[in-house]
């Protein structure tokens, strides 16, 4: 019996298109310290498939978990998304 696992869904801006069908996708979140209560921006970058070269530096996507497809890249890019500012 397979056990069925929710794959991981973050949002991110594209900061690279330069290599073919990858794109290098930024996640920022928020967190809060917990001494002084202090917000702390974190970012991690992502390599990312880039299918048909569909989006371009810049755009903000959201990206998916999904099985390893090369050495580092381990996610998928699934859609566009609106800035939030």
């Amino acid at each position: 019996m397979e056990k069925s696992h929710k794959k991981r869904r973050l949002s991110g801006e594209v900061l690279s298109t330069k290599m073919q069908k990858t794109a290098v996708v930024e996640v920022k979140r928020i967190k809060i310290n917990s001494r002084y209560q202090k917000r702390i921006t974190l970012s991690s970058r992502f390599k990312a498939e880039n299918p048909d070269n569909l989006f371009k530096e810049g755009d903000f996507v959201t990206i998916e978990e999904t099985r390893p497809l090369s050495k580092d890249k381990r996610w998928l890019i699934i859609g566009k998304t609106k800035k939030i500012t």
